[in-house]
């Protein structure tokens, strides 16, 4: 078993007023060769964005982009016309290909939006672009893995697709519960919220590690948690 700890605070920090992000890996102002990439999983950003504030429209190609709202809601919209509000519960897929662009932005007068925004290295280049996303029911994560995307050659029912052998998980698992989850790839533990020991190692909330090289990994709940899984290959 080969593994890797990113304890929350090690992250990257950028505070732009109206938005303020922590950067798993390198991204913008904050670069650190050592931090690039998991395996084809590029830029893992846990984004604030202040109210009646957002991104302006802007290009992406050639990238598996997901963002999953923790609190609050995101409009989005894009060159592919799609106008849409993504919410907590609901998980948005959207593969550049030959590119697109889109905004985002929080409506919102008085709350914050919270979310987490992945870059997945696609395995192919220059496809149609794609968007979707889907409202999940959550008592299906509880204390068990939820599928939330999967590769679109291989594609899991109920989950969203992208173009890389990779998939993304979910669960809520409470305090006391163990559970294994099987390796497909490599897999990045990101804790969104609670405590948890995963082979031995504890994470505290926003704390990740990866892990690969191995086919069984066990997990504990410490506190009821939420956890986030992103399996994909370490190279092309």
């Amino acid at each position: 078993m080969k593994k890797i700890i990113h304890k929350a605070a090690s992250r990257g920090y950028a505070d732009h007023g109206w938005l303020k992000s922590n950067h798993t890996f390198s991204f913008g102002s904050y670069q650190d060769f050592e931090r690039m990439n998991f395996g084809m999983l590029r830029v893992l950003n846990d984004d604030i964005v202040q109210p009646k504030m957002g991104f302006g429209t802007h290009p992406h190609k050639n990238m598996e982009i997901i963002s999953i709202p923790i609190s609050g809601a995101l409009s989005h919209k894009d060159s592919m016309d799609n106008k849409r509000s993504i919410e907590v519960g609901e998980l948005q897929v959207m593969s550049a290909g030959t590119g697109v662009t889109h905004s985002e932005f929080n409506d919102s007068k008085t709350e914050e939006v919270n979310f987490l925004q992945l870059w997945i290295i696609p395995e192919i280049e220059n496809v149609t672009p794609y968007y979707n996303q889907k409202m999940f029911d959550k008592v299906e994560r509880k204390n068990k893995f939820q599928t939330l995307v999967s590769p679109r050659n291989k594609q899991i029912a109920n989950s969203l697709p992208i173009n890389q052998q990779g998939y993304i998980a979910m669960i809520d698992l409470d305090k006391g519960i163990e559970v294994t989850y099987e390796l497909k790839n490599a897999a990045y533990f990101f804790l969104i919220d609670g405590s948890i020991d995963v082979e031995n190692d504890t994470l505290e909330t926003r704390d990740a590690i990866g892990i690969y090289d191995v086919d069984v990994v066990t997990i504990t709940g410490n506190k009821n948690s939420k956890l986030l899984v992103v399996d994909v290959p370490m190279n092309m």
